[in-house]
This record gives C-alpha cells, sequence and structure tokens, in this order.
C-alpha cells in the first residue's frame, strides 16, 4: 500500500488561485470573430457599387435591405478531421457562405443568392490552426492602440517646450502635429504635406464631418482666434495667431467663404497636379477623414480619443471618424502641454499599447 508525502510550501503568501486555462485568449478570440467580426466586417464593406452606382451588391449587416431580405452568413460542416488533415497535408477549414442582395436601378427587380466565399480556417480546441497538414498558432502581439498621442520636447536654444501629437487610425491617413520654433503649429497630413494646423481647422468647416453641431462654421480669424481663447493665453507665445500668419493670402471676394478657400488649399498642397475645385477639394476631405470605409478609428480608437479628450458625451462609440471636435480638442490639449499646464503621455506605457490577436 502506497502512502501519499505531504506536501509541504515553502512560500510566504499561500497561493490558492487555480492555474487558468492559458490558451482562452485564443480561443474568445476566434469564437468573437465567427461571432461579431465576421459581420462587422460584411457591414464595412456594404454595399459594393458599380462604377456608374446603379448597382449594389448588399451583404449581410446594419442596413435596411440586409434586414429586409434577412441577408447572412454561415459556415457549413468541416469536410475533413483533424487527423486527416495532419496525415493528408490538408487545411483545417469550415466552407463560409453568404447570402447577398443584387440591387438598383440596372436590376428589374431584386436578386437574392448564395455565393461560397471559400475555406475559412478554423481553430482547432487547441488554439492552433492546421495549414496544409502543418499545426501552426497565432502568437498576439503588442501594438500601438489606435488614439491621440502627445510628445515634448524641450527646445536646448530658447528651452521652450514644444508639443508634438499623433492622432493614428485603425486604418487611414495619419496625421502628424508640431509645434515650431517660431511658436506656430502645423499639421502633417499622411506623411506627405506639412502646413499651419489652422487651415485645416478652417477647411473642416466647408465639409460635413458627422455631427449636429459644429464648432467652427466659417473658418474666420475671429472665429479661431474665440475658440482657443480659453488656453492660448500666455502673450509672450500665441500660437494661433502666429499660426494664422504663416497662413497665405486669403481670396475671399468670388463668392466662396473663407473655409471654402481653406479647403481649395488645403487640396491645392495634398494634390498639386489635380484642379483645385470647390467640389473635388471637399470630395477629397470628406473621403479622407469622414468615408467610414477610408478611414477608421475602431471601437478602441474612438474610446481612447473620447478618454484623453473629454468629450465621451458629445461623440458616441459608433462614430469611428475622425470629427472637428477631435481636432480643436486636441489642438487645445497641445497648447496646454506647451505651456506647461498638463503633462504629455508615456509613449512605452502599456496603457497605450493593445494586444492583437487571432
Amino acid at each position: 500500500m502506497t502512502t501519499s508525502i505531504p506536501e509541504k510550501s515553502y512560500a510566504r503568501i499561500p497561493y490558492v488561485y487555480p492555474l487558468p486555462r492559458l490558451i482562452e485568449v485564443q480561443l474568445d478570440s476566434f469564437a468573437w470573430l465567427q461571432r461579431e467580426g465576421l459581420a462587422e466586417l460584411f457591414d464595412e464593406i456594404s454595399p459594393i457599387e458599380s462604377f456608374n452606382r446603379r448597382m449594389r451588391l448588399y451583404f449581410p449587416g446594419d442596413t435596411a435591405e440586409a434586414r429586409e431580405f434577412d441577408l447572412k452568413f454561415w459556415f457549413e460542416k468541416i469536410k475533413w478531421s483533424q487527423a486527416e488533415c495532419l496525415d493528408r497535408d490538408l487545411t483545417y477549414s469550415a466552407p463560409l457562405y453568404v447570402k447577398v442582395l443584387l440591387a438598383g436601378e440596372d436590376v428589374p427587380e431584386p436578386i437574392t443568392s448564395d455565393i461560397f466565399l471559400g475555406d475559412f480556417p478554423w481553430m482547432t480546441e487547441e488554439g492552433t490552426f492546421i495549414v496544409n497538414g502543418t499545426e501552426r498558432v497565432v502568437v498576439s502581439q503588442l501594438i500601438r492602440s489606435p488614439g491621440v498621442y502627445f510628445e515634448s520636447q524641450d527646445d536646448p536654444v530658447s528651452g521652450k517646450r514644444m508639443a508634438a501629437a499623433k492622432l493614428v487610425p485603425d486604418r487611414g491617413a495619419w496625421m502628424e502635429f508640431e509645434t515650431k520654433k517660431s511658436d506656430y503649429l502645423t499639421v502633417k497630413f499622411n506623411r506627405k504635406r506639412t502646413m499651419p494646423v489652422t487651415i485645416l481647422l478652417r477647411a473642416l468647416a466647408a465639409i460635413d464631418d458627422g455631427l449636429s453641431q459644429s464648432l467652427i462654421t466659417e473658418g474666420t480669424d475671429e472665429e479661431l482666434l474665440a475658440l482657443f481663447s480659453g488656453v492660448d493665453s500666455d502673450p509672450d507665445r500665441q500660437f494661433i495667431l502666429s499660426s494664422l500668419r504663416q497662413e497665405p493670402e486669403w481670396d475671399v471676394g468670388r463668392k466662396r467663404t473663407i473655409g471654402e478657400e481653406a479647403l481649395i488649399e488645403f487640396f491645392r498642397r495634398m494634390r498639386p497636379g489635380d484642379p483645385a475645385t470647390l467640389d473635388n477639394a471637399r470630395e477629397f476631405l470628406e473621403q479622407q477623414l469622414c468615408d467610414r470605409r477610408r478611414y477608421n478609428l475602431a471601437r478602441v480608437g474612438r474610446y481612447k480619443l473620447n478618454q484623453k479628450l473629454g468629450h465621451g458625451k458629445s461623440v458616441p462609440l459608433t462614430h469611428r471618424t475622425v470629427t472637428m471636435l477631435d481636432l480643436v480638442q486636441l489642438v487645445t490639449r497641445m497648447i496646454q502641454i506647451n505651456n506647461g499646464e498638463i503633462t504629455p503621455d508615456d509613449i512605452d506605457h502599456l496603457g497605450n499599447r493593445r494586444m492583437k490577436t487571432v
């Protein structure tokens, strides 16, 4: 008869917590992808329009057409078992089908059809994928979370604090803001052209950012100075006034507002070879900042932006594009950092990182 040896612990703190299931993160992430992730992706691309916009292909999503025709997606049964895939060098996957709707002016009657999108790699119970007979695992990564990040450095000559900011989306154009030695603020749009930040603020008055209320309606000098009068109050460092002095001379005598002139100037600097008309400029900026297909902060980015800039009640989490309120609060925070009222962010802090899962 065997007797068990009593267990003795030399730890100062008794350990009573059971070891968690370490692959639970992978399994939960894949379950979310099947349940919500694919639905969000289909909703993002729906509808796909033809070149003349007279035919539209609708996918499952949060649209009236999708609800009316009961558009959905589903997985069929897995063809081969895990043992067969390992033995015959196959991929462990499930067929993905989608019910789509074709409608539009060129379609006499709406057509619904079930289409096969492809074999979707399926996760095993161990949190792995079998691809071509080889078992593989997706390693989670720590990436920079979408949102806005503020930095600062001291000018070695004058000793002034020079704030900088980066507005990082999940998908779309990056915007990098800087403070120059002459105490004016600039923005580099999509890592291409640098211009005074007031040109972008004026141009936003001529487009629709998706919010009902607008902080800048015309884009005049008086409007911008009044908007930042509460924070830009240091008589020795007038950031908005210095930025206005860096702008070109505006010609507002052609039945256009100064905001529309700034919009055309913004387009001219970003696309120097294209004809700078008001319609082209408005379409370009709305596509770059207000079109969810081209610019997306994602849910994490919008949450971080609302949390850091402090306007969570004004911009809902479902609004995934950048707004005029975001940029005004961003410039306000840069001025506060330059004046020493608040401190910049710690880029290496884990709170500014997120885990990229399956």
